[in-house]
This record gives structure tokens, C-alpha cells and sequence, in this order.
């Protein structure tokens, strides 16, 4: 195991960067482009940190963090980025928050965990792609909605017909949003295509009940092909499926709850998956029907969803498509 002589804790926003070394009381907020990148480096040489040496970790933003990290590979300098819960769960108490005291916070966790982190795999090509595309699908899935929504309400009101000037272009619009949504989607599918191990995997994700195509490439991007999660519960944590236990002594007895600090969209699209597994699945059917008898529909469903992750994670790492009523040898 490496040894890193400097830990920079790196707090990420769309247009700045705030830099800190906790164990020298140091900070640097600069833009997050190449003119900032140039002045983290002089900053860093300033200070004698030997770039060979210093390990940056930074949390998941969805995508903000790229350009950064294409500057730290290009200067070979070593990162690891963490889910913000995670940092959060070690702090345990915390008052006051601002990009600067979050930057320190970050620092002082990679100080702590030193021992257990490990500089993450260089980016994949196709990774940021697939995110750029699936982004903008859900841009123009919510365009198409929206009007969709404006196209009833407009009828409703005013009992117009195909004929009325703004239903035509709202008519208009809807068609030529679904022709790009169709276009992306064979973008994601040709992109998946021209990488092995992407397809093996999105073919196994299909495979098992419930989950559809977009599930499937969204957990494909956010796992970035099941290279940032180690296993399932890790993954679980981050969309919020797992719960978190709320006591300290004897006065203060919660109820178990998931965690608000969590991959919202990653979280719907598991719910769809859930429920369809709950409707085709014998095994998610009986297995959900036991938990009504002692739970509410919102609670089994988070199970389920739960116990979709643990089916993909372990499929995956297994390399096997799911087969219906599988029995393990004795």
C-alpha cells in the first residue's frame, strides 16, 4: 500500500473548486476550468507538495468533477472519489457548512480512512459519454412531457381541436422529440455495443425481471460498468434504499429510515423495476406477499428494490444471465 505524504480534500461545485490540506491548515478556491487547474499546480509546487505523492479525494457530483479529473490524470495525480453520505455518516455531528469547511471536512476524512482508500481506475471514455447521453434523454423526455401535459390541458380548456394553431406546434414539437429521443437511444445501444464488457453486462442487467433498458444503462453509467462500488450494499446505499438505524439509549427509539442523501433518479427508476418484479416475478411475487403480512407496500417495496440490487451485483459478478426458479448445486 502506497503511502501518501499530502491528502487534498476537494469540494466541487459547477463553477469552482475548493482545495484544502487539513493537516496544514491550507486553502485554495479556484475556477473549475484549465486556467484554475494551472493555479492548483503552481499552488501545489508553492508548498512543496510533491504531486507524486498526494492523493485527492473528492465526492460524486455527476459529472461536475470530470474536467478536473482529466487534468489530475494528465499530471498523473492520484484520486478517489467517495459518495457524499459516506463522508457525511463519518463527520457524526456537524455545525456550520460552506464550500471551504466542506473542503476541510473532506480532507480530514481522507486522513482518517487513509488506510482503506484506493486511487480509483482512470475515466472510461464511454462512461462519460453514456452519462452525457442518458442526461440529455431525460431532457428531452421532460420537454415531452411538459408538453404532453400543456397539449390535454389546452383541449380541456378550451376545446380545440388538431386544427388550433399552438396545438399544431405543440403537436409538432412532441414529434420531432420522440424522433430525437429514438435517435439517442440507438446512440446508447451502439455505444454499449462497441465495448465487451459493457454489453455482457447490460445483456445480464436485461435479463432479470424488472429491469428495462433505461434501468439497465443507468446502472451501467452510475456504477460506470460496476467498477465504483465494491458490493451491493455500497451501491444500495448510495441510491437510499438502505435504512439507517435512529436510537441512542434509551429515550430516543426512531423508526429505521433511508437516507435523503441519496441518487434520486437512479432511486425512481428502481421503483418501476420493483414493481414490475412484484407483478412478474414468482420470486419477488412470494417473497413481497411474506413481507405485507408484517410490513407496509412502501417498506416491502424498498425491500424489493434491495433485493433487485443484490440479484444484479451478484449476477454480474458472476458473469451469468438470471434464470427464473434457479437452483444453486448442493
Amino acid at each position: 500500500m502506497k503511502n501518501w505524504n499530502v491528502i487534498l480534500g476537494v469540494d466541487v461545485s459547477k463553477l469552482t473548486l475548493d482545495i484544502s490540506c487539513a493537516a496544514h491548515n491550507l486553502h485554495l478556491k479556484i475556477e473549475n476550468s484549465s486556467k484554475g487547474f494551472g493555479l492548483f499546480k503552481k499552488w501545489c509546487n508553492g508548498n512543496a507538495f510533491d504531486l507524486k505523492d498526494t492523493l485527492v479525494v473528492l465526492e460524486f457530483t455527476g459529472g461536475y468533477e470530470y474536467r478536473f479529473i482529466q487534468f489530475c490524470e494528465s499530471q498523473r495525480i492520484a484520486y478517489t472519489r467517495i459518495s457524499g453520505l459516506e463522508i457525511k455518516n463519518s463527520m457524526g455531528m456537524i455545525r456550520g457548512k460552506n464550500d471551504q469547511v466542506d473542503a476541510f471536512r473532506i480532507s480530514r476524512y481522507g486522513e482518517e480512512k487513509i488506510k482503506r482508500l484506493t486511487p480509483s481506475k482512470p475515466l472510461d471514455v464511454n462512461m462519460i459519454m453514456l452519462k452525457q447521453l442518458l442526461s440529455f434523454r431525460k431532457r428531452l423526455v421532460r420537454e415531452r412531457a411538459g408538453l404532453d401535459s400543456t397539449l390535454k390541458e389546452r383541449k380541456h380548456m378550451y376545446g380545440v381541436n388538431n386544427t388550433d394553431l399552438v396545438i399544431r406546434i405543440i403537436l409538432g414539437k412532441i414529434k420531432s422529440n420522440n424522433k430525437y429521443i429514438q435517435d439517442v437511444e440507438q446512440e446508447i445501444i451502439k455505444l454499449i455495443k462497441t465495448s465487451e464488457g459493457l454489453l455482457q453486462n447490460y445483456r445480464i442487467l436485461t435479463s432479470i425481471k424488472g429491469i428495462g433498458k433505461v434501468n439497465a444503462w443507468m446502472t451501467l453509467a452510475y456504477t460506470e460498468n460496476f467498477n465504483l462500488f465494491a458490493d451491493a450494499r455500497k451501491y444500495a446505499v448510495y441510491v437510499g434504499v438502505i435504512p439507517f438505524e435512529r436510537s441512542s439509549g434509551t429515550s430516543v427509539k426512531g423508526r429505521p429510515r433511508v437516507s435523503h442523501m441519496a441518487q434520486k433518479e437512479l432511486k425512481q427508476e428502481l421503483n418501476q423495476a420493483a414493481k414490475t418484479a412484484m407483478a412478474h416475478d414468482p420470486e419477488i411475487i412470494a417473497y413481497a406477499e411474506r413481507k405485507l403480512q408484517s410490513k407496509c407496500y412502501k417498506l416491502v417495496l424498498n425491500n424489493v428494490k434491495f433485493k433487485l440490487i443484490l440479484r444484479i451485483f451478484s449476477l454480474i459478478k458472476r458473469g451469468e444471465m438470471y434464470v427464473e426458479n434457479y437452483k444453486r448445486a448442493a
